[in-house]
């Protein structure tokens, strides 16, 4: 679990990242405003199959017409639209069978970036290399989302290695030079024009114990977009190793990181500093020119992390692994300042630089043209209907509605009738009693008054006798 985000570090700049996991599903995480926002899964893409598993991903994120290539663990390699999700094509590395076998998986694949000049045609091509070494590099066209893909030429294809298995590949920025390497595959750089080995690295020599370290690359990064010359490369022996094609074929600085494999490495802008992440979970800043630790990441992941990120734009860095966190650094404080819990296991992360953070439109392709032009269609027919008046039945609620209101109004006449009415009301007992009460009073009164009546006239009696 993560630690504790302070108040005053929670947050972040607006970003677009899209992970991928080893159910086969896309998650879009978002974080909207110019600073200080909280990141959200705003939509999940694909079906839960863990035989769609993603192994690799690659970006084209240009304003126009954005592109984004996924590598799946069935041999499939899909190209969607990454603002919506929409599928343009897709194809199988292993021929129309479409059977893959479970050591030959898809270890590689790079989307290029160059500008096609007719905006009206829609083409790409990609790169993908297995696990065997067999690297393909394909152009495809679709002219629009409804139609076929085609191949614009028959796939370059060639082999990387001999013997061993390729578990990292990488394009350079020029987008001229290929990276291999794997488990007893030494580093090589690859000529994409000629598809031809133009160098190849030389393992190490052994440590003083007379010890030699089998060549196992696990992660690779280049140094800079415009000089392919310069890489950094992480290994299963916890090692950093930075190589330089133009001085040697040994590695130029060598240094350990932690105790476990190295599996992640991103490069940041600046071109001398990178960030490593390892199977332990742990994240750090080095400065490659010395090999000197420039400090660790706060926020500890519990997992291993499969990808580290660098925001082309933003001060940030982000990671994902096995723990199922997407987590967001600041660069400079190294302090974590979101986490995002995304329930399954993270394979992959990318950046969408495109992403401004405010409420902007899908990105114009054919196709979403089309849906302009029938939604256009679909605002005409509603202003027609609109203007002729139609009778529409009622719903229940409106029914009901009515009906209390019309029982309201009953109420009210029917208490202004009783209001002008004489109402009968029921005497409670204690009026009652006091009414009994009040009557046998009177009644006594009377016998007193007759009885003093009678005492005064027989007074009167006796008085005239006397006198008589």
């Amino acid at each position: 679990m993560p630690r504790v985000i302070p108040p005053e570090n929670l947050g972040c700049p607006p970003f677009r990242a899209l992970t991928f996991d080893s159910l086969g599903l896309i998650k879009v995480t978002e974080a909207r405003g110019q600073e200080r926002g909280i990141p959200t899964v705003v939509n999940t893409w694909g079906e839960m199959n863990a035989s769609r598993s993603v192994l690799a991903a690659s970006i084209d994120d240009r304003l126009r017409n954005p592109l984004l290539a996924v590598a799946r663990k069935d041999g499939n390699v899909e190209v969607i639209n990454p603002c919506n999700g929409d599928l343009h094509f897709s194809y199988s590395v292993f021929g129309d069978d479409g059977c893959s076998p479970e050591d030959n998986e898809i270890s590689a694949l790079h989307l290029f970036r160059k500008k096609i000049d007719d905006q009206t045609e829609r083409s790409c091509t990609l790169l993908t290399c297995t696990k065997k070494g067999d690297v393909s590099l394909r152009s495809v066209k679709f002219p629009d989302a409804h139609g076929n893909s085609t191949d614009d030429a028959s796939p370059k294809t060639w082999k990387a290695c001999g013997s061993g298995e390729i578990l990292v590949g990488k394009v350079d920025g020029s987008e001229n030079f290929s990276l291999f390497g794997g488990k007893r595959v030494e580093a090589n750089i690859w000529d994409l024009e000629q598809c031809t080995k133009i160098w190849s690295a030389k393992c190490p020599p052994k440590n003083n114990l007379g010890i030699f370290t089998p060549t196992w690359f696990t992660s690779a990064t280049f140094l800079s977009k415009d000089d392919h010359r310069k890489f950094v490369t992480g290994t299963k022996s916890h090692q950093v190793r930075l190589y330089d094609i133009s001085t040697q074929r040994r590695p130029v600085l060598s240094f350990d990181f932690r105790e476990t494999a190295i599996t992640s490495i991103a490069e940041d802008p600046d071109g001398h500093t990178i960030y490593v992440g390892n199977a332990s979970a742990d994240l750090a800043s080095f400065d490659i020119r010395t090999g000197k630790l420039l400090g660790s990441f706060l926020g500890k992941c519990s997992g291993s992390i499969r990808s580290v990120v660098r925001h082309p734009q933003h001060q940030v860095i982000a990671s994902c692994g096995l723990d199922r966190y997407l987590r967001v650094y600041d660069v400079k404080t190294r302090q974590l300042i979101s986490a995002v819990f995304l329930k399954q296991h993270l394979t992959g992360l990318v950046f969408d630089s495109g992403f401004s953070g405010e409420e902007t439109a899908v990105a114009n392709t054919v196709a979403e043209a089309a849906t302009e032009e029938k939604m256009t269609i679909m605002d005409q027919e509603d202003d027609e209907t609109e203007k002729a008046p139609v009778k529409r039945k009622k719903s229940k609620k409106e029914k009901r509605s009515r009906e209390i209101v019309f029982e309201g109004e009953d109420d009210e006449e029917n208490e202004d009738e009783i209001e002008k009415a004489p109402v009968k009301t029921k005497k409670s007992k204690k009026e009652k009693r006091s009414r009994e009460k009040v009557s046998e009073g009177e009644e006594k009164d009377e016998l007193r008054s007759k009885k003093t009546r009678e005492h005064k006239k027989k007074t009167k009696i006796v008085k005239h006798n006397q006198e008589d």
